[in-house]
């Protein structure tokens, strides 16, 4: 009787425990897949092109890419060539885009198209005024907080004279508000920019 419980423990100390097999390598056994360079002449002659994105992408189930250096590049191109305001007392242009920091991407998910961005711009304003009886050249700077996809309705700027010590304050003020009449202009060339986006 006393061997019964030894034999017990044995049994069930056996169906505790697990076992695995590694499958060696046989001649019985598939080769590994070999990557195979998508030829452009092969995927042009397939039918129903219906997927968005890239060719190794058919499904269309997830793909992202990076538009940074288009985007950056695109912006600064768009509002340099913005050419220059007229106001009452004088006249301004955008002369540089000193900081253009962001992200803009694609991403492609169950096959559609989403696109997106987010900016903040810095851009350097030259012009010329009226202040008493001559034209004085002036600089200043031009402030775009972060901005986003699908919210230029709620573009705001901010606006920074290069400091002129000779310059009355009142004359600052109306030119501090002169470069404000930018925000619609800027806005007009940022909707442009998203319109190319959403092409891409």
């Amino acid at each position: 009787m006393e061997g019964v419980p030894a034999a017990a423990a044995e049994n069930a100390a056996e169906s505790a425990s697990y076992t695995y097999w590694v499958r060696e390598a046989s001649r019985d056994a598939a080769p590994l897949p070999v990557p195979k360079k998508i030829d452009p002449a092969d995927v042009s002659n397939q039918p129903n092109q219906t997927h968005l994105g890239s060719a190794w992408n058919r499904a269309g189930t997830w793909e992202e890419k990076n538009l940074n250096t288009w985007a950056s590049d695109r912006i600064k191109e768009l509002l340099v060539s913005m050419g220059s305001l007229e106001f009452s007392g004088g006249r301004a242009e955008i002369a540089e885009v000193t900081r253009c920091s962001g992200d803009a991407f694609l991403i492609i998910v169950r096959n559609k198209k989403r696109v997106g961005y987010t900016y903040e711009l810095t851009l350097r304003v030259k012009g010329e005024w009226h202040i008493g009886e001559e034209k004085k050249k002036l600089k200043g700077y031009i402030d775009v907080p972060e901005f986003s996809f699908g919210e230029l309705d709620d573009l705001q700027i901010q606006v920074k004279l290069s400091e002129e010590k000779d310059v009355p304050q009142q004359d600052q003020s109306r030119i501090s508000q002169d470069l404000k009449l930018f925000l619609e202009p800027l806005r007009e060339k940022l909707l442009q920019f998203e319109n190319e986006l959403k092409a891409r």
